[in-house]
Parts: C-alpha cells; sequence; structure tokens
C-alpha cells in the first residue's frame, strides 16, 4: 500500500455554482485531456459563469481529445482552434479568429509546456543539450510572453483582464527529474512579474499559480513524478496531494474582480509543501 491511500484525507469538491464570472470571456490553452490542469480550471472558470474558447495541439486526434475533454465538463460547441504555440504565425491567427468571433477578452490562461523527457530524469540535468534547453524555455517560458503581447489590444478595449500561467515549486528548489523544466518554469514566473508591471496601466493582471504535483500527461514525463506523489502526505500540512479543483478555485478568484488588486504574484496550490524544509 502507498502512502498515498494511508492517510485518510477528506474529499474536496466543487464550490456551488455562483454567476461569480458572468459575462467575462476568454481563452484557455493546454487542454490536452480530461485531467489537463487547464481541464480543472475550465472546469471552475464554467461553473461560475465565464464562457471559454479553447485552442488545441494540431492534428484531428488532438482535437478529438480536447473536445472530448471540454465536452465532458458539459461544455458543448465550445469555440475551439488549432495552434501551435511555437509558431507567431499560429498565435496571430488565433487571437485574430478570436477577435473576429468574441466582443470581449476577459482572460486568458497560458497551462501549456514541454522538455524532451529523455532529460527529465535524475542525474540528466547536467546534460542537457543545448537545442532542448532552450526549446523548453521557448514553449514554457516564452509563449507565456507572446500570448500577453497579443491579448493586450484586446483586454485593453475590454477595459482590462487577467492572464494566468501554471508553474511548479521546481521552479524555485531542485526537485530531483524535474530538470530543465524547473528553469523554464523559473523564466515563467520571472516573465510573469515583468508582464504586471508593464500591462497594469492597462488594467491587466498577470500572476502564476504554482500548484502541486498532479498525475497529467505532461507529468508523467517527469522521471520523479511516482515518488513526488507518494512523499506528499507524508510532509505537506495538510497530509494529502492536491486536487486539481482547487487549483481550478483559485484561478476563478484570480479571473474575478474579487483579485482585482492582485497582479505579478505567484500563488500557491500545493497543499503546503513549499513551506516544508527538506
Amino acid at each position: 500500500m502507498s502512502a498515498t491511500s494511508e492517510i485518510e484525507t477528506k474529499p474536496v469538491t466543487q464550490a456551488p455554482k455562483t454567476d461569480l464570472l458572468a459575462g467575462k470571456t476568454g481563452l484557455i490553452f493546454g487542454v490536452a485531456n480530461d485531467r489537463s490542469y487547464a481541464t480543472h480550471i475550465a472546469e471552475s472558470l464554467a461553473h461560475h459563469g465565464a464562457r471559454c474558447a479553447f485552442t488545441h495541439l494540431p492534428g484531428d486526434k488532438n482535437e478529438r481529445r480536447t473536445r472530448k475533454a471540454v465536452e465532458k465538463l458539459g461544455i458543448e460547441g465550445a469555440w475551439m482552434r488549432p495552434c501551435d504555440a511555437s509558431s507567431d504565425e499560429e498565435l496571430d491567427r488565433v487571437f485574430d479568429e478570436y477577435a473576429g468571433e468574441h466582443d470581449r477578452l476577459d482572460f486568458v490562461i497560458h497551462s501549456i509546456a514541454f522538455a524532451d523527457r529523455e532529460w527529465l530524469a535524475p542525474g540528466k540535468f547536467t546534460e542537457t543539450p543545448r537545442q532542448a534547453y532552450l526549446g523548453a524555455i521557448d514553449i514554457s517560458a516564452y509563449t507565456f510572453a507572446a500570448m500577453a503581447n497579443r491579448a493586450r489590444p484586446l483586454m485593453e478595449k475590454s477595459g482590462g483582464g487577467s492572464i494566468l500561467a501554471m508553474s511548479y515549486y521546481g521552479a524555485e528548489k531542485v526537485v530531483p527529474g524535474y530538470n530543465v523544466m524547473g528553469v523554464a518554469k523559473a523564466a515563467l514566473e520571472c516573465t510573469g512579474r515583468y508582464l504586471a508591471s508593464e500591462l497594469g496601466e492597462g488594467g491587466i493582471r498577470v500572476n502564476t499559480i504554482s500548484g502541486g504535483p498532479l498525475r497529467t500527461l505532461a507529468s508523467s514525463a517527469v522521471g520523479g513524478i511516482d515518488s513526488m506523489l507518494e512523499e506528499m502526505p507524508k510532509h505537506a500540512p495538510l497530509r494529502r496531494n492536491i486536487e486539481g479543483s482547487e487549483v481550478g478555485g483559485t484561478a476563478v478568484f484570480l479571473v474575478s474582480d474579487l483579485s482585482s488588486g492582485v497582479t505579478g504574484e505567484n500563488i500557491f496550490v500545493d497543499a503546503g509543501i513549499n513551506i516544508i524544509g527538506a
């Protein structure tokens, strides 16, 4: 029996439906399947009245997988477009098409990251080749700035907005196996602070959420994910792993007007594990 299953925890349930985000419309990048952090965020935003549009990786198979995940949330007929975020032309097309079919942009959710899994194993960081290193930063961090640049005029036209990205504690401390992804997440968090400084005058808030480990398609590439999930309940103050809905709830707060004074922050949603020393 694993350490996770030995510790009883109180189930986390979705908050009651509200109209907190009624009238808000935005774009979500990163719904890969029904376990993605982006999926949990989309569910929570829609649950509180937001209208969500989506992108998916190019290809029919990716579209089917993303659409299935979105429809499973009860969101029918969602606006959805393919997007390779490593391409400026693709990002231009997505934001142009979004603007042509929506009258406002209140939020953008950046929940994408990539690193070659060959280098995501304990003891492999020093050997990371240049292209793998730069590629991780491009997809995982630069795209945050690229999306914010394209969202800016649409959000300013709407009177402001909220831009969010997903990070992880490996950006601040060494997590075995996280390797170059930790470097990329550190760049992501710093990018968020610089964006917050430049975009604030236009009423645009920029924040990152540092979510605890969650078993997703992306996390499966990290060599140490199983030990992370096993160790969390032993050491985290809440004595359990995090649930996707808890990150979703934090996204609701950061998208809503309740967080009107919050920008440039990295908010931990990790059962408190970040406060514990080794």
